[in-house]
């Protein structure tokens, strides 16, 4: 969240004023960073020319520079009508030295790689890519960013606050006078999404201005910060269990975490928490804590929403890969839609790094004998397939250790195809699997455990798997053959419904061994013909009214065999289908947009939170045992049912950001809470709206949930700016698996619509979790 105003003209006095408060400033934001006298930091600030490129014609000089802030970047821009210069250090997603990105490999020479260097944002905006005047000045550039970036994600949620409250209020100050008048008050309260009218001014400045001078200062200043972030409900809960010397005894501790939090601990583990997050240091030797120190757990993992247990991985990981859902993208390619987007290696690298463990890849044939990725048949660019393999072997295995499977949609000659095998095999190298694990022939697929830090690929085969470990013949076989593929497998969706023929390079037939592509042709002839390792590929249409109408034989398919669910071609926007219903039935490999923002990857994302972000969640045992039979309609009588009454209170929110950059604009948040599952858990419930505040809402109001299979279900916290005459906006929001829940008081951390975290917001919510009689 940033606090920016427009420069207003100065005389020299004041400007030599303003340049020596700017100094102390920084100094105090490069201590509270950790980062004082730090020499990348301190060549940040100072700021240096850097060359823009965007094209080989197209690479020009901009002066770069880090504000006092030390978290906004101000950059010189040649645009008259550019309104804004400046971006956020915490709106970078990551910092890459050397010619990495598509854009400085095509632009610029080898020779350059030393002195270049790109950043990567997160959302949809473009990379910045850069050339530094010296080897020396891009380490400075590298170096810096990182450590800011590292440091200000590990401040704690009151030094976010103390940095960000501080920063507007220096910039609310106008004539740099270290003092608050009235209306420089008024405005800062704006600047952080508070609207108030005058009488509610005066009485906040009266209160504060203990001088009787017209201005607030010094203490002044730090009374009325103190006022502003005062957490009245903290307050109540603290001073409800605070009973030794006005503080938390160790004891105390254990009483909260064990009558609010519901938690089965002991005494030595509320110490722990005292002296992990007791601030005072007096308090700490008396192993008591402070409100401060209270507050400073209830922001870190074990006073979130989420069980810390959970953020690691926790799930058995020695089943076979069908026992799993598995985090899937569509079209991974592309940056946009599938008419006209971008595509870029850029996607899979962003995929693949958010723990995806499927990516498709549609390669045709490329005019100069490489073969391309692209959308076909579409104004969408163009990638060479081994640019997007070298991508994907450098990032895959960064986020999680698990295996990736590589959905191939070929439509290449048979040379290309070669071509393609080889790309494969050369770059990936042992990291492949090109022959099925073990010396005799497997019953059932691998387990994620056995194929770590290893690709799969998924697609056509020329023969079964089982002639592999035969005597005969594979050296009969033709270098290529003609075989059937069914025309949905490969999401080209013909108004005919004829099958086409496909030639098939051995070479690349070849390194296919666990996920062969086949056509789907009935639950009843997959039972009898289709092997473990032949997975069928269901449009959206078909695997929802599978879902609707065949609940429980789409079950037991899925028990042993592999499904992967694509959205329809017709969402020429990217959009996406809710992948719930289709979980609810066991489909493993159900393929999202990733590229498009919106509830359904927020529930992908939410599901996928779990089990240390490895792309990999154990199907509950329902979903993985034929003997049972689980039908999410109607829900007969099962193991699965195990009624839960789901109590939520929605305390507040802290510093939510406003939705339009307009100087008039302030939030009125509501808050929705939403439950996602079988179709009788399904509902929503939510809160008034509060008007002009999004810095510290208030709502206090409670809501009951039912739920009858709870292992199925995601709790989805969303906030909305209200708006009476059109459509709420959203603000953030954040997805938990119901079996992640903690109870109790509890920081709910939000997300924006790209899922990036935003890292000052956050609702407060009370949850508790009890079996229905």
């Amino acid at each position: 969240m940033q606090c920016i105003r427009k420069q207003t003209s100065r005389s020299k006095s004041e400007e030599l004023l303003h340049q020596a408060q700017t100094k102390r400033v920084a100094s105090l934001n490069s201590k509270l960073l950790g980062m004082e006298d730090d020499p990348d930091l301190q060549f940040l600030l100072s700021g240096t020319g850097l060359v823009k490129v965007r094209s080989s014609s197209w690479k020009k000089t901009r002066f770069y520079k880090l504000q006092e802030d030390c978290k906004t970047m101000w950059h010189e821009s040649k645009k008259t009508l550019r309104s804004k210069q400046t971006f956020s250090v915490e709106d970078i997603d990551s910092v890459r030295s050397g010619r990495q990105t598509e854009g400085l490999k095509k632009y610029t020479e080898e020779a350059l790689d030393p002195r270049v260097f790109s950043i990567l944002f997160k959302g949809r905006r473009k990379n910045l890519d850069l050339i530094a005047n010296s080897e020396e000045e891009a380490k400075h550039w590298v170096s810096g960013l990182e450590k800011i970036i590292f440091n200000l994600s590990n401040l704690s949620q009151q030094s976010k606050t103390e940095h960000w409250i501080s920063n507007c209020l220096r910039k609310a100050d106008v004539n740099c006078d270290s003092k608050m008048s009235p209306q420089e008050l008024k405005n800062f309260l704006h600047d952080i999404n508070i609207e108030v009218d005058d009488e509610y001014v005066k009485m906040l400045f009266e209160k504060c201005d203990q001088s009787k001078c017209g201005t607030l200062e010094g203490e002044e200043i730090q009374l009325f910060y103190e006022i502003l972030t005062k957490r009245e409900e903290i307050d109540v809960i603290y001073g409800a269990y605070a009973k030794t010397e006005g503080m938390l005894s160790a004891a105390n501790l254990l009483d909260f975490l064990q009558k609010e939090q519901r938690e089965q601990v002991d005494l030595s583990y509320a110490a722990q928490l005292i002296e992990k997050y007791e601030v005072d240091e007096t308090a700490k030797a008396k192993q008591q804590m402070t409100k401060d120190g209270f507050l400073m757990y209830l922001h870190q993992p074990e006073g979130l929403i989420m069980n810390q247990a959970h953020k690691r991985v926790y799930q058995d990981m020695k089943q076979p890969l069908n026992h799993y859902f598995i985090s899937s993208s569509h079209n991974t390619y592309l940056m946009e839609d599938q008419l006209k987007g971008p595509s870029s290696t850029e996607a899979y690298i962003r995929a693949v790094m958010k723990s995806c463990r499927c990516v498709e890849l549609d390669i045709w044939d490329g005019s100069d004998g490489e073969p391309v990725i692209y959308h076909g048949y579409t104004l969408t660019s163009k990638i060479l397939f081994k640019d997007a393999i070298k991508a994907i072997k450098e990032y895959a295995f960064k986020t999680s250790e698990y295996p990736v499977i590589l959905s191939l949609e070929n439509h290449c000659s048979v040379e290309q195809q070669k071509l393609m095998a080889h790309h494969m095999t050369s770059i990936l190298g042992s990291a492949l699997v090109t022959k099925p694990l073990g010396d005799h022939m497997p019953t059932e697929l691998p387990s994620p455990e056995e194929l770590k830090h290893r690709f799969l690929i998924k697609g056509k085969r020329l023969n079964k798997l089982e002639a592999l470990f035969s005597d005969q013949a594979s050296a009969e076989e033709e270098e290529t053959v003609t075989e059937e593929e069914d025309c949905r497998d490969d999401e080209e969706e013909n108004l005919s419904e004829k099958s086409k023929t496909l030639q098939l390079a051995k070479e690349l037939s070849d390194i296919v061994i666990y996920c062969k592509s086949v056509k789907f042709q009935g639950f009843e002839h997959a039972q009898t013909h289709q092997a473990f390792y032949e997975m069928c590929s269901f449009k959206e249409g078909d695997a929802f009214k599978f879902a609707e109408k065949s609940a429980i034989e789409y079950i037991h398919h899925n028990v042993d065999k592999l499904s992967r669910i694509y959205p329809s071609a017709f969402r020429t926007d990217s959009s996406n289908y809710d992948p719930v219903p289709l979980w609810n039935v066991g489909c493993q490999i159900v393929a999202l947009n990733f590229q498009t923002p919106g509830p359904d990857m927020d529930l992908n994302q939410g599901l996928f939170s779990q089990n240390g972000l490895c792309g990999y969640i154990l199907k509950p045992s329902y979903l993985r045992d034929k003997a049972l039979e689980f039908d999410p309609i109607t829900l007969t009588r099962g193991p699965w049912l195990k009624h839960k009454e789901l109590h939520v209170m929605v305390i507040s929110a802290q510093q939510l950001p406003k939705v339009s950059q307009k100087m008039d604009s302030v939030v009125d948040p509501l808050v929705r809470v939403e439950i996602h599952g079988v179709a009788a858990d399904e509902t929503e419930k939510e809160t008034r709206h509060i008007q002009n505040n999004g810095f510290n809402p208030m709502w206090n109001e409670n809501f009951q949930f039912d739920l009858y299979v709870p292992e199925l279900a995601l709790v989805r916290f969303v906030v909305e700016d209200y708006d009476a005459v059109s459509n709420n906006d959203f603000i953030g929001q954040c997805t938990v698996p119901f079996t992640s829940l903690q109870n109790g008081y509890r920081h709910v951390p939000l997300f924006n619509k790209n899922g990036d975290l935003l890292s000052s917001a956050g609702l407060f919510v009370h949850t508790m979790v009890v079996n229905a009689e």
